[in-house]
């Protein structure tokens, strides 16, 4: 489904629900949270006013995930020092946020800074952490469980990675610790946010979360959650 921008420009974003489910949970229109990665050159501050705009447009409250302190682990599996990683991922972390607090003002958004989702935020969240724990917990435990989340992070590193490179497995357990942070806003945001529903937008999800979706793994997303591919028109395709 296409959305048309309240300015009367044609339609900027294409939204794509991972399965029937998640439709319903977009149709809900309750609430969105919008995955913006720090390192990624795509979420440029044009395109995350216009996920803002889109958003707001759409949905009766949007907040904006940001994966800030989690982005170390990526680094640290690409060979930076720990100390090195988490002062890369804070910094960046920090502009993205500028970024997206300047988007929430020019749009009107009274305290901007409290739709903004990063570490400080979800560490201290009851919800959230019961949800990490469950997730490191199967991670540990289930060997199926453990193989998608290590395919996630190798997908993770591999555009990352010179071409022809392979991550190591030891790269990969490094590198999972940053899906593992990621996975409980995909499994329950109600939960999270105190949301009865909450559709997770983005615009490049790993094929795990088909996966996911569609309950094929031992955990299984709550009822209220869902999943939409959100991009450019020419660009929003879920194969």
């Amino acid at each position: 489904m296409t959305t048309q921008r309240g300015d009367g420009a044609p339609p900027a974003l294409e939204l794509t629900p991972m399965s029937p489910q998640c439709g319903d949970v977009v149709a809900r229109a309750e609430h969105a949270c919008i995955g913006i990665s720090p390192f990624n050159s795509y979420f440029s501050t044009e395109r995350i006013r216009e996920l803002a705009v889109w958003g707001l447009e759409r949905f009766a409250r949007v907040d904006f995930f940001v994966p800030d302190a989690p982005s170390a682990f990526t680094f640290e599996a690409l060979g930076y020092s720990p100390e090195r990683a988490a002062w890369k991922a804070r910094r960046q972390g920090q502009y993205t946020r500028n970024k997206i607090r300047t988007a929430l003002t020019g749009l009107g958004v009274v305290e901007p800074d409290d739709r903004i989702l990063g570490w400080a935020e979800l560490d201290g969240n009851a919800a959230f952490t019961r949800l990490h724990d469950r997730c490191r917990e199967l991670y540990d435990g289930d060997k199926g469980f453990r193989g998608a989340c290590q395919e996630a992070a190798d997908w993770a590193l591999s555009g990352k990675l010179p071409d022809g490179s392979t991550p190591s497995e030891q790269q990969v357990e490094c590198a999972v610790r940053y899906f593992l942070a990621e996975l409980p806003l995909f499994v329950d945001t109600p939960a999270i946010v105190g949301a009865g529903a909450s559709v997770f937008c983005y615009h490049q999800p790993p094929d795990v979360l088909r996966r996911l979706y569609g309950r094929e793994l031992v955990l299984h997303p709550a009822p209220g959650q869902g999943f939409a591919v959100v991009a450019p028109l020419d660009t929003a395709r879920w194969n």
